[in-house]
Parts: C-alpha cells; structure tokens; sequence
C-alpha cells in the first residue's frame, strides 16, 4: 500500500475510497412520472457506483399570486403533478439501499433550475427522465437541448429526447 509523507515526514496512509465523497446521481423529470427506461438506467448508475441518487421534480411555478402568499404548499395542483409515481420511484430506489434524495422545485424557469441544482450538487450523471409519452415533444427537445450545452456532467436523456 502507498504511504503519504506528512508535513513531518510521518508517514500517514491515503483515504480511503469510502472517504471520498462520490458525485451524486440526478434524475430529473417535468413534473410527470418518471420514464422507466431513466429509472432504470439512474437506479442501476447509483447502485454500481455507490453514489447517492437525487430525485429532482421540477415544476413551474404557475402565476396565482394569491395562492403564492397565502397558501403557498397549494401552488402545484394534484392534476399538475404526478407526485405519487415520482415518490414510488424514490421509494423502489431507496429500498435497494441507495441514499434517495427526492426534490420538488417549484420555479419560473425549471429548466434553469435545474441547471443550478446539477451545478450545486456537483452532479456526476444527470440522468434527464421524463415520461416521453406524457411530455409534450417541444418541452423534451428544449430541454434535452438546454441540459447539453449547460450541464458539466455526463448526460442520458430518456429515449426520443
């Protein structure tokens, strides 16, 4: 094994691989289930590399002024959202033993935020999931589009994206 001379010339050993922190896996959809073929491909990257998976719902955040102040957690109606699917594929991923990290970002521009949570996250994998049969093929296409040119991190993009 490979010894590390300290500042005293005492010898001290490397980190060990657990130590280092590994760069989390983010699976982000539209705020409609997730795509199987996503699910599959962000479970199977986190598990093989021991990296924490972070499950990010993004949604936009509709202009009812009103509701924003006064009843903020009733923003997102039930038909805008299809929040039970996303929550069993963080549920399917944490009873494999993943660390699950399920996100609801409600913003103006999703797609941007986005962008700064991979950024923040220091993201490894953005795994881009939606449902292809429940997202409108102009919102995929942007932002499959958007995510390649401003994503610092490996990509997959659910199929026909």
């Amino acid at each position: 094994m490979a010894q590390v001379l300290g500042s005293e010339g005492t010898s001290e050993a490397p980190p060990a691989a657990d130590a280092i922190r590994r760069r989390p896996v983010v699976l982000a959809t539209l705020s409609v289930r997730v795509d199987p073929r996503a699910e599959r491909m962000a479970i199977d990257t986190a598990l093989e590399s021991g990296a924490p998976l972070i499950i990010a719902n993004m949604l936009t955040l509709q202009p009812y002024p009103t509701t924003v102040m006064l009843a903020r957690q009733y923003m997102t109606l039930p038909h805008e959202e299809d929040l039970e699917e996303v929550r069993a594929t963080a549920h399917r991923a944490a009873a494999l033993g993943i660390k699950t990290e399920l996100l609801r970002i409600t913003s103006r521009r999703p797609l941007a935020a986005l962008i700064e949570l991979v950024h923040e996250r220091r993201a490894g994998l953005l795994v881009l999931g939606p449902d292809v049969r429940r997202t409108p093929r102009w919102l995929l296409w942007l932002a499959a589009r958007r995510v390649r040119r401003q994503a610092e991190c490996l990509i997959w993009i659910a199929p026909d994206g």
